[in-house]
């Protein structure tokens, strides 16, 4: 990367193979890097191995009978591919999971609350992250007596980042974002997303299928395809790149073109 220099690697996946239940290759050495205070996408299909790197990253694929059997993952120049999640979060690493993972009995407050279970720095300072959440998330605020369950989509979205959020982290994995949300709002989050990158200084790494969208905030993009990282660049040069725009935008030199028309074996030719 090109700002490495300048602005320091805070994250370091380097050729990492992931493998579920002993048996299936998910991952087949994965590399890429998050500068500190950067946006960088992970793009790619549905089943390309976004959420698979994401949860290898934040040391959630046991639970799932996955494990990393080659390379190593470094955050702030220490290994941690091997440490309990519990102390990554400690660490500053925060995962947003897929689906807006919400407690639906919970209100919107008790679910904030729940992102600083383990903060150790007393009650004013958690009230103060608290307030920050319902700055960026003023809808949040609105909401907060109401139980997550009957809350929108868009809400459960902001509470699920909100309480990410209130962890204190110095980087978010944020990984499906968009999904199921109408247009408009995934612009609002999204642009709330490049608020705290810009003023927390919150480093994101940014899980997403939604590659129009992922490249117009990111810095910096990979795009990964059954498993592997098949081009990576700057997100202006992969926004207009030629194959970018004709399998992940739906455009091409010839006018729009669907991705499922395209076989297969021409798009791993054009990158290999």
């Amino acid at each position: 990367m090109t700002d490495t220099e300048t602005n320091g690697v805070l994250l370091s996946v380097n050729n990492i193979e992931v493998i579920y239940d002993r048996v299936i290759l998910v991952l087949k050495g994965v590399s890429l890097e998050v500068p500190d205070g950067r946006i960088v996408a992970l793009l790619g299909a549905n089943g390309a191995g976004k959420t698979t790197t994401i949860k290898a990253i934040s040391n959630l694929l046991r639970a799932e009978r996955g494990d990393v059997t080659k390379g190593t993952i470094v955050f702030q120049d220490r290994r941690v591919d091997r440490l309990n999640p519990s102390v990554l979060v400690k660490m500053g690493v925060v995962q947003v999971m897929e689906g807006r993972h919400c407690f639906e009995h919970l209100t919107v407050e008790e679910n904030l609350l729940t992102g600083a279970y383990l903060r150790r720095d007393g009650n004013a300072a958690i009230r103060q992250s608290l307030e920050k959440v319902y700055h960026y998330f003023p809808r949040l605020k609105e909401r907060r007596t109401s139980q997550a369950g009957y809350i929108s989509g868009g809400e459960q979205q902001m509470t699920a980042i909100g309480r990410a959020l209130m962890a204190h982290p110095s980087m978010m994995l944020l990984d499906e974002p968009s999904m199921g949300l109408a247009p408009q709002l995934v612009e609002e989050i999204f642009e709330i997303v490049a608020e705290l990158n810009r003023k927390e200084r919150v480093s994101i790494l940014l899980a997403e299928q939604n590659t129009m969208a992922a490249l117009k905030y990111a810095d910096y993009g990979y795009i990964l395809e059954n498993g592997r990282v098949v081009m990576d660049g700057d997100a202006g040069s992969l926004r207009e790149n030629e194959d970018v725009k004709e399998f992940y935008l739906g455009f091409s030199a010839e006018g729009r073109k669907s991705f499922r028309e395209v076989k297969h074996y021409r798009r791993r030719k054009r990158w290999l």
